[in-house]
């Protein structure tokens, strides 16, 4: 469970904070459906408010619901798009939730803040005392920065040095401190030694890992999916009500969008869980080796966070199908055979750039999904769209430089050779055995490594009452301990 004990001196320092700062917090409530939730009289003063201003405000577009604009925009259905047969090849319906339009262009603000509210409104961080340390592959400590700079404490933001340059760039401008660790996204144990080594000589310091961060757990259990079952309700009433909720799938970074589908799986009993991962770093397949390309996905290891037990299927996506199909869906050319060769709508091919690096994976994973469970045109899967391509334009600047300019038949090429060939190879459809073993992976990250108890472990696959489902359960626990801190404050 979220530890919800009181430190009553650092609390009052963060509610003094807080009222200089002229900030209020968001409950899981107004995260979930903002349009009923969130006051008027902020929602007024949002209309004056650009979607990525270092404002405290921004902190109630922590959200699936906002509306695309990037200034002054409300609230409305969650963000999501469909994607069209042609491009992905099969009967099922995919629909993806839009990352772009959260501040910061990313969920990820979401993922980080459910990690340190709890320990804002207990006081178990102090604001004024104390650096939020935000370990990441990229986009968490985007996230985590953003938030403790609305916040007004001071941040430290920790990434691979081979992360894409608008990471750091942006980074630069909203986080006290960047530490860059060696190698990418598959150095995620360079990210751990490093923050241990934070938490042995800097006193100052608190970390906030998401890999293990139960808050992580619970903002995606609650925000995401709700957000999946919204806008499958709503594709759903445009279908007659005659679809079905087959499941979803999300590559594994720090495994918190997961939590949405055990959220999902309690309402529609019958769905699928399924994780991807790089086939250049196969941890789930064959546990975890090599580099891969695939920005924000983290392996070597399985996310303490991760519910294995609930999991249904490992998917393995080639970052060769990814990296080729970021320039397919982004390069004038590339647009231009989706649209005249594929009959795609300039509005669906406009839509691609929602999709970073690892929303490409997230594609790529449901279209196997879909075609191993033989999916028709009456189901239904969902994923995530982290990031868009903004994040990703310096990478393709990289590849016209390796690769030449982008061409038709360059184009073609990809298409045929890296999303209409797709197969369902190299996944593995989870029986109890195979789930343990994934599970039992935790014991060399968490046990060995990171300190954790072999009791806790255990008790994650035997008691899930005690653990997961427990966690499931605290969402109006932190919101009553927000409105109570929110009250203290006294600006509602």
């Amino acid at each position: 469970m979220i530890d919800l004990t009181i430190n009553k001196e650092s609390l009052d320092a963060n509610i003094r904070k807080a009222k200089e700062n002229n900030i209020i917090l968001p409950t899981f409530k107004q995260m979930r459906h903002p349009e009923e939730n969130v006051p008027e009289n902020i929602k007024e003063k949002l209309k004056n408010v650009g979607l990525w201003d270092v404002n405290p405000l921004n902190l109630f577009r922590i959200t699936w619901n906002n509306e695309p604009k990037t200034t002054g925009g409300l609230f409305g259905k969650p963000n999501y798009i469909e994607f069209p047969k042609a491009l992905t090849g099969v009967d099922a319906k995919i629909i993806c939730m839009v990352g772009k339009f959260f501040p910061t262009g990313c969920h990820k603000v979401g993922a980080s803040f459910g990690c340190l509210v709890p320990r804002l409104v207990t006081g178990q961080f102090n604001s004024a005392k104390q650096k939020a340390v935000w370990p990441s592959t990229g986009n968490y400590c985007r996230g985590g920065a953003f938030n403790s700079k609305l916040l007004a404490c001071d941040s430290v933001a920790i990434l691979p040095e081979g992360m894409s340059r608008e990471r750091f760039e942006w980074l630069e401008t909203i986080a006290s401190e960047i530490i860059a660790t060696a190698g990418t996204e598959s150095n995620v144990k360079e990210i751990f030694d490093k923050t241990n080594e934070l938490r042995a000589t800097r006193t100052d310091a608190l970390i906030f890992n998401q890999f293990e961060e139960m808050g992580n757990y619970l903002w995606h259990y609650e925000v995401t999916g709700n957000a999946i079952s919204d806008a499958f309700i709503d594709i759903n009433s445009n279908n007659k009500n005659l679809l079905n909720f087959a499941g979803v799938c999300f590559m594994s970074g720090s495994a918190g969008s997961l939590a949405s589908g055990d959220h999902l799986k309690q309402i529609y009993p019958y769905s699928k869980i399924a994780v991807g991962e790089a086939l250049q770093c196969p941890t789930i397949l064959n546990n975890g080796f090599g580099d891969h390309r695939i920005e924000g996905t983290g392996d070597k290891h399985i996310p303490w966070v991760h519910n294995v037990k609930n999991t249904d299927m490992g998917i393995a996506i080639d970052d060769n199908d990814a990296i080729a199909l970021l320039r397919l869906f982004n390069e004038a050319k590339g647009k231009e055979f989706l649209t005249t060769e594929l009959g795609i709508s300039k509005e669906d091919a406009d839509h691609l750039a929602y999709m970073g690096i690892s929303g490409i994976s997230n594609m790529l994973c449901a279209i196997k999904f879909a075609k191993y469970y033989e999916l028709t045109e009456k189901d239904v899967v969902a994923t995530v769209l982290t990031d868009s391509v903004e994040m990703y334009m310096s990478r393709l600047e990289e590849l016209n430089d390796a690769e030449g300019a982008y061409t038709p038949i360059k184009a073609a090429t990809d298409f045929a050779s890296h999303l209409q060939a797709i197969k369902t190879d190299n996944l593995i459809e989870l029986t109890y055995a195979e789930r343990k073993r994934v599970h039992n992976l935790k014991y060399y990250t968490w046990v060995e490594q990171q300190g954790r108890c072999a009791d806790e472990l255990n008790d994650q696959w035997y008691d899930q009452d005690k653990t997961f489902k427990s966690v499931q359960k605290q969402a109006d626990q932190v919101d009553e301990l927000i409105n109570e801190f929110n009250e203290a404050v006294g600006l509602i």
